[in-house]
C-alpha cells in the first residue's frame, strides 16, 4: 500500500501513554519507513491451542 501524507504545522505539547495493547504503533511527526516485526516470549509448549473451556452457568440466589 502506497500513500502520501503531507504535514503541515504540528505541535505536540504532552503526550500520556497509559498502556499498549497486543501491537501497536505511535509516531509524531515523519517516518520515513515503517518496519513491522514480532516477538513471541511465551515458550509454545505453554500455549494452549483450541477452544477455551467452557464456563460454568451463574446461578442467581434468592434475596429472599
Amino acid at each position: 500500500m502506497n500513500f502520501t501524507v503531507v504535514n503541515k504545522s504540528l505541535s505536540v505539547k504532552q503526550i500520556n501513554i497509559t498502556g499498549v495493547s497486543a501491537s501497536s504503533v505511535f509516531i509524531v511527526g515523519d517516518a520515513d519507513w515503517i518496519v513491522c516485526s514480532s516477538l513471541f516470549d511465551t515458550p509454545p509448549e505453554s500455549l494452549i491451542v483450541g477452544a477455551p473451556p467452557l464456563m460454568p452457568a451463574r446461578v442467581k440466589s434468592d434475596p429472599a
